[in-house]
């Protein structure tokens, strides 16, 4: 029954990805706008009803790329060693994953792609805001305890649970921009490090401000 089972993951897996590479190509071959979900499914050789099985429509199955690089960090961040402070978890994670995909053509034709059609960015920038939520959820038991005295005007701080959450969320937050910064710049010079230019952004933000 195992065996089975992972058997037909991997195939479900495998159909999910045969047809996200067949609506990146075709959408970059004939743009977005002309491309239908029958066309995708045909070039994946499955049928529509199929396709419905794995994406609710044709946006969802060209960005699918980008909701498992995602799944990747949050797996990264989760896997950075108990004792390392938050901000040092994002980053280290964030890392890994430039390092796991650096250069990939695939998704630089993804992100070239979603440059040109708003509503693709939209629903990347929504997906961006759910994976800060998990990020956050991922390293808010690694910010320490908050001892700030109460405000100038006399009210009393946050609450120390609402405050670690709160940072929790700005580090999560600094940590997406930072990657889709990056990786826009590098799509716009493609002689850039993207390994480095991260690495030059995460710096910048671990930086007080002045």
């Amino acid at each position: 029954m195992t065996m089975t089972a992972g058997l037909r993951e991997r195939k479900k897996a495998a159909t999910r990805q045969a047809l996200n590479e067949a609506a990146v190509r075709l959408a970059i071959e004939h743009g977005l706008d002309n491309v239908t979900v029958e066309a995708i499914a045909e070039a994946a050789n499955v049928s529509r009803r199929t396709f419905s099985n794995y994406f609710a429509d044709k946006e969802e199955a060209v960005l699918y790329t980008d909701e498992v690089r995602r799944r990747r960090l949050h797996e990264l961040v989760a896997a950075r060693p108990p004792a390392e402070p938050a901000w040092a978890a994002l980053c280290g994670a964030a890392g890994q994953l430039i390092a796991e995909n650096d250069e990939d053509p695939d998704h630089s034709a993804q992100i070239r792609l979603l440059r040109r059609h708003p509503s693709l960015l939209g629903r990347m920038a929504a997906g961006s805001v759910e994976s800060e939520r998990v990020l956050a959820g991922l390293v808010v038991d690694r910010i320490p305890a908050s001892e700030r005295p109460p405000a100038e005007d006399g009210r009393p701080p946050l609450d120390p649970d609402l405050d670690a959450r709160l940072r929790a969320r700005t580090l999560a937050a600094a940590l997406e921009s930072a990657l889709r910064i990056a990786t826009l710049q590098w799509l716009d010079d493609p002689g850039l490090s993207l390994p480095r230019t991260l690495h030059h952004l995460l710096a910048a933000a671990a930086d007080p401000w002045h």
